[in-house]
Parts: C-alpha cells; structure tokens; sequence
C-alpha cells in the first residue's frame, strides 16, 4: 500500500536522508560529464545540511517536504519551498529504483501540487537536467510546461538545464 506523508517527525526526517543521499548517487551515475557541476550546484545550497533534516529548509510555513512509503518502507520523497510572490519551487523528486512502476512519483506530485495550491500558491516551478527522462515525461504529462518566467535563482545557465513550471490557478 502506497502512503505519502508531509515529514513532521524525527524519524520521517531519518527516512529522507538515505532517499536524498540515493537522489545524489543516482545524479552522479546519470551524469559522470558534469560531476563537478553537481557537486558545486549542492554545496551551494547545503544540500548535506538539508538532507540531515529536510524541515528546516522546507517544512512549513515556507515549503513542505512529503515522504512516500511503500508497504511500510520509505520509497519516495519531494519538496517545495516558497520563492515569494505566490511562487513555489519543487525539488529533490526521487523514487528509489526498486518502488518504480507504482505511480509513487505520480502520487508524490499530485500531494505536492494539492498543499501548493492549498496554501495559496498560484505557480510551482521546477529545474531538472535534460537526462532526467523519466521526471520530465512525469511533469510534462501532468501539465507543466515551459517556464517563461527566466532562470530559477541558483539554477546554472546552462543548456542542459530544463526549466518548467505548472499554473496552479488554472
């Protein structure tokens, strides 16, 4: 059975860390060229100081951080954060390779979307690196298309940089 959870308890923070540290090795298999890239762009934003306690940085009032479990083991995670005027920003999409197939990336967005809108946001962007094939055809097929507001704030200018972004008014 497929539960996804807003991370409130010390121990759901326990659970993303391991998924975090998956996302960041799953980044550097998929991505050998760009290895210094990746490590420079996640010491810029703390990411081991995240990963300790994704509440700090995207626990509420300014963002939220949801954990999927399946039966029982934690499987999945994604977060927000506020980027002011009504815009949010997703991050850290990572299913483990072993839950795929289970709509666990799905659900994990389809929550994200719902406090998004919830709390009165009116667009969620998003970056993700051109080879993230997966999570693109994911974003795109629930309605995210190009983002036409220029480079998300700490997000390298670079080509292979996809930017997209979902009205949550419409």
């Amino acid at each position: 059975m497929l539960k996804i959870e807003p991370v409130r308890t010390d121990a759901q923070a326990r659970a993303v860390e391991p998924l975090a540290w998956a996302f960041m090795a799953w980044l550097r298999d998929r991505y050998p060229d760009m290895l210094a890239e990746i490590e420079a762009y996640y010491a810029a934003q703390n990411f081991t100081e995240c990963a300790r306690d994704v509440r700090r940085t995207y626990g509420p009032p300014k963002g939220e951080a949801l954990l999927a479990s399946l039966d029982g083991t934690p499987v999945g995670i994604v977060m927000f954060k506020d980027k002011g005027d009504r815009i949010c920003e997703m991050n850290r999409m990572f299913v483990d390779p072993s839950a795929r197939g289970h709509g666990v990336g799905r659900a994990l967005v389809e929550q994200l979307i719902r406090i998004a809108t919830d709390q009165g946001f009116r667009r969620m962007r998003l970056s993700a690196l051109d080879r993230h094939d997966e999570a693109l055809l994911l974003y795109r097929k629930m309605g995210f298309g190009p983002d036409t507001m220029g480079d998300l704030e700490g997000t390298p200018d670079d080509p292979r940089v996809v930017s997209l972004m979902l009205d949550l008014t419409a």
